[in-house]
């Protein structure tokens, strides 16, 4: 999610980046004394670091945001165009792929929610580490679709997920823009711990009390665009609007102390060095 972009930005290309090579096939007798002149060098890695700022809702349903950075790190070969990322796709390396389609772990991280910041006398919800698995499916060079479930360990201790989609359109990495739907959809003890309110909740705050169930949480859509100013220098920035439905929705939580609309933004200056890369 958009909340910890900076991890999954920071973290997915350094591991991407460490994994070792696949093997090359064994030497055949013809060619296991041929001199590392003779073969081919593989093209020089090349880098690019984003840095800045982001806005984000300070926790589902907050009507408040948060100022967070963000960072964008990504990891390419000689003159091929750096691999497409969503702006809010949670963080983890694709394990397995074929063809178009790539698999891997997904995990982030749910900042807290106090009864300071939301400003009535409600459970405190810890920081939570997500962790769960992603799938995607390439089926063009223009449309990408993708799902991902993860479950809280420890915080909100329930299953959320995120289905979507994004159209992409390129020019090599001269620039990039994305934009595709997103639904939100998460279990019932998820929407309980941030949108329910317990009996004794109830009493202390005024609120009715309230049970939600699982389901769909919210409906909105993500866009991205990176662009090159110049061959080292260039901008980052997405925005990402979700609209809380169903039981998230109706909630008082959200109905009285927070808002339906959640909204996210973000805009880094990023720097490109590496060998192969190509000018505008």
């Amino acid at each position: 999610m958009i909340r910890t972009m900076w991890l999954t930005g920071a973290l997915l290309p350094l591991v991407a980046g460490a994994s070792p090579a696949p093997a090359q096939e064994q030497s055949s007798p013809a060619t296991s004394s041929a001199t590392d002149e003779e073969r081919p060098a593989k093209p020089p890695r090349r880098y690019r670091v984003g840095l800045g700022a982001q806005i984000v809702p300070s926790f589902p349903g907050a009507d408040s945001t948060s100022v967070r950075p963000l960072v964008d790190i990504a990891v390419a070969r000689g003159s091929t165009p750096f691999e497409f990322e969503a702006p809010d796709e949670s963080f983890g390396p694709g394990l397995i792929r074929a063809g178009g389609f790539e698999f891997g772990p997904a995990l982030n991280i749910e900042g807290s929610r106090t009864p300071r910041k939301l400003g009535a006398p409600l459970a405190k919800i810890p920081t939570t580490f997500e962790a769960g698995a992603f799938a995607s499916w390439t089926l063009s060079e223009s449309f990408r679709m993708r799902g991902e479930a993860r479950r809280g360990l420890g915080g909100h201790d329930g299953w959320t997920g995120v289905i979507g989609a994004d159209y992409i359109a390129r020019n090599a990495d001269a620039w990039l823009l994305s934009i595709g739907p997103r639904v939100t959809i998460s279990g019932r003890r998820y929407h309980r711990a941030y949108f329910g309110v317990t009996a004794p909740e109830a009493a202390a705050s005024g609120l009715p009390a309230f049970a939600p169930g699982g389901g769909v949480q919210a409906i909105g859509g993500t866009a991205g665009l990176v662009f090159q100013l110049s061959p080292s220098w260039g901008v980052y920035s997405y925005a990402k609007y979700d609209r809380l439905i169903g039981d998230a929705g109706r909630s008082p939580v959200t109905r009285r102390l927070g808002s339906r609309d959640q909204l996210s933004g973000g805009l880094a200056l990023t720097y490109t060095w590496g060998g192969g890369r190509k000018a505008r």
